[in-house]
């Protein structure tokens, strides 16, 4: 399981990026975890992470509240919770609380898409003939995967074929 958890911050020092401050205030149901329970209770935590989802609310979330006598197992159960419930938004917070915070992905449901012209949008470009393999695409084909060797027999044979020809050409031509 990967888990990637952010640099605690120092006292003093500048905020991350990536820290869970901009999402502290966000209004949270808070579900205490019980040590060594969250197997049982999985199909409840999927559930509430599902109905989540479903309501859709901005700046909104669930607390799960770990304490120091919940286990790292315990930890790993609400992550796997989470790959079921197909929820990815979810932050750990380290620098105060400790607990898991699985935060709505909130979509906006007036969001139109933007409109603009495609030229090729939608369009299907087809080949309505069919190739067809030709003699010579055949004999290209053959002497494409011919071993070296064999071009040198070639050769040999087109050399010998080409004096046999000029013999019979001088044995045919006329004397004036």
């Amino acid at each position: 399981m990967d888990i990637w958890l952010p640099a605690k911050a120092k006292n003093g020092e500048k905020q991350s990026l990536l820290s869970f401050e901009p999402y502290r205030n966000w209004k949270y149901k808070k579900i205490r975890v019980e040590p060594d329970k969250p197997k049982e209770n999985s199909a409840f935590y999927v559930s509430e992470v599902k109905k989540l989802q479903k309501r859709n609310e901005k700046n909104t979330g669930i607390e799960f509240i770990l304490d120091k006598s919940n286990t790292y197992g315990d930890f790993a159960s609400l992550l796997n919770d989470m790959a079921i419930a197909q929820h990815d938004t979810y932050a750990y917070d380290l620098e105060k609380t400790g607990h898991l915070f699985a935060t709505v992905n909130y979509i906006d449901p007036n969001v139109r898409e933007l409109e603009y012209e495609c030229l090729l949008c939608n369009d299907v470009i087809g080949i309505n003939e069919v190739y067809k393999v030709t003699f010579f695409d055949e004999i290209q084909q053959f002497l494409i995967h011919l071993p070296k060797e064999a071009y040198y027999i070639i050769f040999g044979f087109l050399f010998l074929l080409n004096f046999s020809m000029l013999s019979i050409k001088e044995r045919f031509q006329m004397s004036h």
